[in-house]
């Protein structure tokens, strides 16, 4: 299976085992809760998906790399007590608790969160003398006498034998005892990811021209060389970094993170390509609808390869845009809401104290899915941004002084407004740029295949799908009409012809 179905059948599982009956138990008794181990290639994101689980779940996370673990940190270290049996004094040996449960109830105490996920990555690497303890826990969620506390599902992941030479097969008594799901590096998955992300516009019209070059493990004479789709996203965080800076980028900046020598100067050379292509073709004047005839015959004439490339210049800046459209659309509701508690409270409670308490809760909230290792980057920007602006209105009460409660609310009013206006704002020149993205296209390609790729991207895309569903955009509903008007013809065009074969026959 793909990464995205085995996201969707772990968050399922995890449902599952913390679902509780009308007594209060869970459905699922811990010893029936088979771990789930999830075995596939490195780098296609086996842990991001359990970070993001972890998050949309509301569970805390507690990650750990068993093959830094040793017999003792898992397991605990041994003591003496003594013991009565029978009327009779003995000495025996007991263990501290696990580093590793040790962990699990750290967190649990830290956030008050009681429910989470331990997940144990590289559990087929572990050393000989670890191995039997861990078996043990992956079958009874016990090391030594010390259980995993209940609420907590235990997942594995580990890499399969011809991506690492040190890994250990498990029994058959094991697997019996395991949720065991294959994964496969899955480009189509990979991609919906990486556009939701906003990945570098460069790695994504690259991998349009190479999908082949997306997930490669080779043994060579000069050992192990590979990339991974964990290389193409930190590279991509690079070149955006870079970029903001003007570091140049070359094959050996490159192959640190591709290390695939072929693969990394094949992107290196179509870097310097791309960032060729953004300056001959103005990507900027395209959006800003200034663009100049000679341009758009410079593209009709121009390869496939360049053309493609070419798009994912426009793509990459139309997903950039709706992005932060979208992000100012999602800080405008919270900030609505949070002026609906304020109006709500006006006649208990001081505007500006309800203020303080809604952004307690989030710093608490914040807080405490950065303990839970739960936290999502994005949406902690998303977080921060409304802080901010709660910090500004708190600041703007305390400047202005209206000293009653429905001055107070009217100055919160005016200022909401400023961001209901930046919202506007960023959607009337998003709308307009994808507009002008449109009409520079069908002056040079026309009902082209790369119109075609322009649009389906546009829908795929998760920031520019809203964007279009939300505001709207007269070029690409006009398009998709002629391109659904020319399917029908196509598919008319056909029955036709299989009638008349079958006339004739």
């Amino acid at each position: 299976m793909n990464i995205k179905r085995a996201k969707e059948e772990i968050q399922n599982t995890v449902r599952a085992y913390l679902a509780k009956d009308a007594y209060g138990s869970y459905r699922i008794p811990q010893l029936r809760q088979r771990p789930v181990l999830l075995m596939g290639p490195p780098g296609i994101g086996k842990t991001q998906i359990m970070e993001q689980i972890a998050g949309e779940l509301g569970v805390g996370l507690v990650s750990y790399t068993i093959t830094h673990h040793t017999r003792q940190s898992a397991l605990g270290l041994p003591f003496i007590r003594e013991e009565t049996f029978g009327g009779r004094s003995f000495s025996v040996t007991e263990y501290t608790m696990s580093e590793i449960l040790a962990a699990v109830w750290r967190q649990m105490e830290a956030t008050g969160i009681k429910e989470g996920i331990l997940f144990l990555d590289e559990i087929n690497c572990i050393s000989e003398t670890l191995a039997p303890m861990m078996l043990q826990f992956l079958q009874c969620k016990t090391f030594g006498n010390q259980r995993l506390p209940e609420g907590w599902v235990l997942a594995a992941a580990g890499n399969p034998p011809e991506y690492n030479k040190s890994v250990r097969e498990f029994d058959v008594v094991t697997l019996d005892r395991v949720k065991r799901m294959d994964v496969t590096a899955d480009y189509g998955v990979w991609k919906e990811y990486a556009r939701r992300k906003g990945l570098h516009g460069a790695i994504l019209s690259y991998l349009e021209l190479h999908k082949e070059d997306f997930y490669h493990v080779e043994r060579t004479a000069d050992g192990l060389q590979f990339v991974t789709a964990r290389g193409w996203e930190d590279l991509s965080e690079l070149l955006q970094a870079y970029e903001a800076m003007d570091i140049p980028v070359d094959r050996d900046v490159v192959g640190a993170y591709l290390q695939l020598p072929r693969i990394a100067r094949s992107f290196a050379d179509y870097w310097v390509l791309y960032r060729r292509y953004k300056e001959v073709y103005h990507v900027d004047e395209i959006l800003k609808g200034r663009w100049q005839p000679v341009v758009a015959s410079e593209l009709a004439s121009a390869p496939f390869d360049e053309r493609l490339s070419l798009l994912g210049l426009l793509l990459s800046r139309l997903s950039e845009e709706a992005r932060q459209t979208w992000e100012l659309d999602a800080l405008a509701d919270a900030l609505h809401g949070d002026l609906l508690a304020v109006k709500g409270a006006l006649d208990q409670t001081p505007p500006a104290q309800v203020l303080r308490e809604r952004a307690g809760a989030l710093e608490a909230g914040l807080a405490q899915k950065e303990a839970a290792g739960s936290s999502d980057r994005d949406a902690r920007r998303r977080s921060l941004a409304r802080l901010e602006r709660l910090g500004a209105y708190q600041a703007l009460l305390e400047r202005e002084a209206p000293g009653d409660g429905g001055g107070a609310f009217a100055l919160l009013k005016d200022a909401f407004q400023e961001d209901v206006a930046r919202r506007a704002q960023a959607a009337v020149e998003t709308g307009a740029h994808l507009e002008h993205a449109f009409a520079f296209l069908e002056a040079a390609l026309g009902e082209s295949q790369e119109m075609v790729v322009f649009a389906t991207e546009l829908t795929a895309g998760f920031h520019t799908s809203w964007f279009i569903q939300s505001f709207g955009c007269e070029a690409y509903y006009r398009h998709n009409q002629s391109l659904l008007f020319h399917d029908v013809r196509q598919q008319l065009l056909q029955d036709i012809a299989g009638l008349r074969q079958a006339q004739e026959s």
